[in-house]
Formats: structure tokens, C-alpha cells, sequence
């Protein structure tokens, strides 16, 4: 059975993976497609994220009764904020207000940001910044975006403004370098009720946090580029990120020694970090593992396989640290209709 690891460090553990799987992808698709490419890819999953989670989540957030200006840039700022991203918002007027994404920056975490082209910054900016008035329905609403991080400045900052007449969807968005964000006054900042907002929800929120952007991430892989090349740049992705991560993660889940029970123990503990549940039986075959549910695609089907391909890379990496003298072989396959994913782990002959 999967270790009493308590189920904040199972959390912390999932979101660690999947924030650098995000951050990984990014960077293989800027690698091993092109900067246009990676740029074309955070549009999409910041525009899918957008239309998923902006207005469902701003009666959560305490924001219905607020300007627009206002209320948009309190969601960045409360909401990144329950995520673990450094966010700073500065009230200027009911009509303009302030975001800044501090140093270090969470979507490129480390040395990461170096490999970043403008595109991607270029890419979000236009899925979700300049898609706020659209969805509020409030055409003279718009974001100006004063600084980012890969041309040299400092952080990503700009401010959402309600013009004085409507916008040309290419005002939506627009661009001024140079403007300085106000000074952060912590004192003046929104809080999240904390009766609302307990530690362990402010721990699972940090976790979903990092499933959606993997979850979007996998999902318009497959439809900008195609399985084949999806399951490439995915698989390959997952592969590295379960490779890199895997010494940190299972210290972080009590997990030592090189069996097959022990990466079980660890596949186990991830499986119900993300609310899935998880059963591990000794065979003569080797040592399966169930998973039941599928939380991070929840509500997605039908997927293409390579959803499962590269996701499952995941697993593979993590076990060639765990012991390369080991295969791990998937023997069901929700994507395909079984009623579960079961796993093997067993020696190599």
C-alpha cells in the first residue's frame, strides 16, 4: 500500500511536476519547433484557461461588485497569489490599476527564463490580458502592458484601463515600455478571507494551479500540432521533467531504495496527490498499480493518445533514476475505454 505521506506534501509533490512540466514545454517547443510555434502554443492554453476559469472564478474571489479595471486586476493578483506567484497590484483609479509579476517569475522558473522567447510573453498577453473586456462584456476595457521580462525589464507589468470609447480588438491589447508600476503597498493590497480560504484549500489550489496549465498544455499540443508531433514534443518533455525530478519528488514522499514496491509506493502517492485513487497489488508478474479517475483530464474526452503517450513519459523518466534495470508496462488505458489505468513494474529479463 502507498505510504501515509499527509496529503499537503502529496499536493506540494504534484505541483511540482506538472509547474515543470509547463515550464518544460515551453522551452521544448521554442527548441525543437520554433519561438512562433511556443508562442502560438501559450496563446491557445492561456485563451482555453481564460474562457475555464476567469468568470467562474470571480464570485470565489469577492470581485463582482468591483470596476472592471479593478476587478481584473484583483483576479491576477488574489489569484496567482493562491497559485504561489509572486503578484503585486497597485489601485490607480476605478478606470486603471496595476499588475506587476515579480522576479522570480513562477512560469519560468530558474534558468528557465533565459530560454524564453518574447513570443511567449507576446502569447499569453494576447489569450487572457486582452481577452478580459471581451468576456466581461465591456468593449472600452483594455490592457496596456508597460514591461516584460525577456526584452530586459523588470518583471511583467502594465495596467487594465477602461478607455473612453471602444476598443478595435488590436487595442485590446497594446504596448507601452517605459511606463514605471506605482510603488506595492502591501497594507492597501486585497486579502483572501482567510474563514473562506483555509491553508490545506490554499495548498490544493496551489496544486490545480499546475494541473490546469499541464492539462491545457497537453490538450492544444495535440490540436495545434497533431498527435504525432504532440506525442514528440510531450513525450519527450515528460521524459526529461520525470527524469530531473524524481530524487526531489520522492524525498519529498518518503520514498527510498530501488524495488519495484518502492516506485509503486512513489506512482501511488502522486496518483493520490491528485485525488485519484490509487491500489498497488503484488502478482506473480510483477507489482501492479491502479489508478481510478482521471482528475486531470476530467471532463476533456475524447482524447487523442497522445494525451496518455506523453503524460505517461512521466512515469517512465522517474523510473530510469528510480532503477533502470526495471520496465514499467501499461497494461489499461482509460483514453481507451478500460475502466481504469493499471500498470506493471517488473526486472527486466
Amino acid at each position: 500500500m502507498p505510504n501515509k505521506i499527509e496529503k499537503p506534501i502529496k499536493f506540494k509533490a504534484v505541483a511540482d511536476i506538472y509547474h515543470a512540466f509547463f515550464t518544460g514545454l515551453l522551452l521544448s517547443v521554442t527548441l525543437r519547433k520554433d519561438r512562433y510555434a511556443a508562442g502560438d502554443l501559450c496563446f491557445h492554453v492561456f485563451r482555453r484557461q481564460h474562457h475555464e476559469k476567469f468568470l467562474s472564478s470571480f464570485e470565489k474571489l469577492g470581485l463582482t461588485d468591483l470596476p472592471d479595471a479593478v476587478a481584473c486586476a484583483q483576479y491576477h493578483y488574489l489569484s496567482n497569489g493562491v497559485g504561489g506567484v509572486p503578484v503585486e497590484y497597485m489601485y490607480e483609479s476605478d478606470q486603471k490599476a496595476w499588475v506587476h509579476f515579480c522576479h522570480p517569475r513562477w512560469m519560468y522558473e530558474g534558468a528557465a527564463l533565459c530560454g524564453m522567447p518574447l513570443e511567449i510573453s507576446h502569447g499569453f498577453l494576447k489569450g487572457w490580458y486582452g481577452q478580459n473586456g471581451v468576456s466581461l462584456k465591456n468593449p472600452r476595457l483594455g490592457f496596456v502592458c508597460t514591461s516584460q521580462d525577456m526584452d530586459g525589464q523588470y518583471g511583467m507589468a502594465g495596467y487594465f484601463k477602461e478607455h473612453s470609447h471602444d476598443l478595435a480588438p488590436e487595442e485590446r491589447l497594446q504596448f507601452s515600455p517605459g511606463e514605471m508600476a506605482p510603488p506595492f503597498d502591501a497594507d492597501n493590497a486585497p486579502v483572501l478571507d482567510a474563514t473562506n480560504w483555509p491553508e490545506e484549500r490554499l495548498q490544493k489550489a496551489n496544486r490545480n494551479y499546475a494541473m490546469e496549465y499541464a492539462k491545457n498544455a497537453l490538450l492544444e499540443l495535440a490540436a495545434l500540432f497533431g498527435p504525432a508531433d504532440a506525442t514528440y514534443l510531450g513525450g519527450i518533455t515528460s521524459q526529461l521533467i520525470g527524469k530531473q525530478y524524481y530524487r526531489q519528488t520522492a524525498d519529498l514522499l518518503g520514498v527510498s531504495g530501488e524495488s519495484p514496491e518502492a516506485f509503486a509506493e512513489f506512482m501511488a502517492s502522486l496518483i493520490e496527490g491528485q485525488d485519484d485513487q490509487a491500489t498497488i497489488t503484488s502478482e506473480k508478474d510483477g507489482i501492479h498499480v491502479i489508478q481510478t479517475g482521471w482528475r486531470l483530464m476530467r471532463g476533456t474526452a475524447p482524447h487523442p493518445t497522445s494525451i496518455f503517450d506523453s503524460w505517461n513519459q512521466l512515469w517512465q523518466g522517474a523510473l530510469s533514476v528510480h532503477n533502470r534495470y526495471l520496465v514499467l508496462e501499461t497494461l489499461q488505458r482509460l483514453d481507451y475505454g478500460d475502466d481504469c489505468f493499471e500498470w506493471r513494474i517488473r526486472r527486466r529479463k
